[in-house]
């Protein structure tokens, strides 16, 4: 059984959404392209959509990851400019846009009513009282490794609708499987099920 890893820094993982490192050159399987905010160069914004332009080709499964993010040094204000900018992309090209946070889920919330396309939370390791909100926004969330040990994570994951969620190895060294035995195992199906219900998760937010 093939197991899709939603969000990935790795070349050799083809089943699954490769991250594409800001200047770097797609490769021939789905990726999602955008400008995380610890890589915004304020003196060269015009020229990083440029290049993000340029490489949208057919493998281009989604925008991002992209977002707000608290610890980078980049003023609050451009994050958010060119957030919006990539949102507004996601919009006229109809893909998903996957999003990159750091204690700003609720300026990130904010910014949902721009968007025409699905809309998810990759990494999502916070408590359940943001996860519940993110959700009521219709949010989508992905969850990566922290689901194996943590006690408080996994509570969050049992609450988070089926329709709701996706997997992911991020940039954690671990085989993929056992995130979702452990995801299926929470939520009491069969690791069929699951494998299922992701694939249909994906149709969704690919069709928008």
């Amino acid at each position: 059984m093939d197991f899709f890893d939603f969000h990935h820094h790795k070349k050799n993982v083809r089943n699954g959404i490769y991250n594409l490192d800001i200047e770097q050159i797609p490769p021939d399987f789905p990726f999602s392209i955008g400008i995380h905010p610890k890589d915004i160069d304020v003196n060269n914004i015009d020229g990083q959509f440029g290049w993000m332009q340029s490489m949208m080709f057919k493998n281009c499964f989604a925008i991002g990851e992209c977002g707000l993010d608290s610890f980078v040094e980049i003023d609050q204000k451009i994050q958010e400019e060119v957030f919006l900018k990539q949102i507004k992309i996601a919009n006229e090209i109809k893909k998903p846009v996957i999003i990159h946070c750091v204690r700003k889920f609720y300026e990130v919330i904010s910014f949902k009513k721009y968007a025409e396309q699905p809309m998810i939370i990759h990494g999502f390791n916070k408590k359940e009282s943001i996860a519940k909100d993110l959700l009521k926004n219709n949010f989508y969330l992905s969850f990566g490794k922290a689901v194996l040990y943590n006690l408080s994570l996994q509570n969050t994951l049992k609450i988070t609708p089926l329709n709701k969620f996706f997997l992911e190895t991020d940039n954690d060294d671990f085989n993929i499987e056992e995130l979702y035995l452990k995801a299926a195992e929470i939520k009491g199906i069969s690791l069929e099920d699951l494998n299922k219900q992701i694939v249909e998760n994906l149709e969704t937010i690919k069709n928008g």
